[in-house]
């Protein structure tokens, strides 16, 4: 089990990127979040399996995501196993 954290930027803010998200984190078995962040990226937190997270990882950076990604960086840790669900904030 590993963690994702993805920071997406773009035009991703206020057109359903999050829910899109959420949709998709759901579908590959994942819990964690997509937030929005000040300086209008979002930030996408995922647990789960590697491949999964990998998947969606690969997923964000498609550009078959509402809005616009211009770009993604994430980052790799072990997952902490301390959340329930997927929820957007």
């Amino acid at each position: 089990m590993v963690r994702l954290t993805a920071w997406v930027r773009g035009r991703v803010q206020g057109v359903g990127f999050r829910w899109w998200t959420r949709a998709r984190a759901l579908e590959l078995g994942l819990v964690g979040w997509a937030s929005n962040l000040a300086d209008g990226r979002v930030e996408v937190v995922a647990e789960g399996p590697r491949e999964s997270c990998e998947r969606l990882l690969s997923l964000l950076r498609t550009g078959d995501t509402p809005g616009r990604v211009e770009g993604v960086v994430e980052r790799w840790s072990d997952a902490k196993r301390s959340i329930a669900g997927f929820v957007e904030r």
